[in-house]
């Protein structure tokens, strides 16, 4: 496991751990000096770390090497998920959605959403607990709570990616996920949007095809919105062997 420190904490070839990471790395783990960690930026960059001076009032050390984009997939994975009741369960969706390679999370405010808030301080603090457990290098972008309108008016061009809109419809006929994905190549940049408990309503059905989106089916069974999210993001990563 990684410790997690932000590129501005690097002066040359020093790097100063922030307190909260000093404590865990000095009284948790008890490292000492000469010893050698790996401390990760979210930017992309991953240093191999040996220290030199460990005590929670400062822990500093020098890098020995550095590593770039470890752990990234080729692919740029977009996952919306609409807010839900529960924030416990979105919180699920969050730190696992960092574990399976997203690159930019977004929470979507939709109709059938029943909570419009997202506790920023908490949720970031469970990205860099995950990013330093999975083994990456850069910390997905976290969006504000985005209306579905706003999101769809952003939709990319086809020769920029692929937008899918995971939705279970009565009719027979929808393409699954998997299906979808053979058009994307293993480096492109795609979006899969899921709704909330209660899915998206049908004109957010119409407006997201409007927009050029795919309606895309998970299955035969009927998924926790955080599970349907996340069994999105794992097709992707098989798929594009990421």
């Amino acid at each position: 496991m990684a410790f997690f420190a932000p590129p501005s904490a690097v002066h040359g070839r020093r790097l100063v751990l922030p307190p909260s990471e000093a404590h865990h790395a000095t009284r948790v783990l008890r490292h000492e000096p000469g010893d050698e960690i790996w401390v990760v930026d979210g930017a992309g960059a991953r240093h191999r770390v040996r220290l030199d001076q460990a005590g929670e009032g400062k822990t500093v050390g020098t890098i020995l090497e550095t590593r770039e984009e470890t752990g990234e997939p080729p692919y740029h994975l977009t996952l919306g998920l609409g807010l839900l009741k529960k924030r416990s369960r979105y919180e699920t969706f969050l730190e696992k959605a960092v574990e399976l390679g997203a690159a930019r999370l977004i929470p979507l405010s939709t109709r059938y959403a029943e909570r419009d808030t997202l506790r920023r301080g908490r949720a970031e603090r469970l990205l860099r607990a995950a990013l330093k457990q999975s083994g990456r290098s850069r910390l997905p972008r976290l969006d504000a709570p985005t209306p579905l309108p706003d999101l769809l008016a952003d939709t990319p061009q086809p020769s920029a990616g692929r937008t899918f809109l995971a939705h279970r419809r009565a009719e027979a006929g929808d393409p699954s996920l998997a299906e979808g994905l053979k058009d994307v190549r293993p480096d492109g940049r795609l979006r899969v949007l899921v709704g909330p408990e209660g899915g998206f309503s049908d004109s957010e059905v119409e407006a997201a095809e409007d927009a050029g989106a795919t309606v895309v089916s998970l299955g035969p069974r009927r998924l926790r919105a955080e599970t349907a999210a996340l069994a999105a993001g794992a097709a992707v990563m098989l798929a594009l062997n990421g």
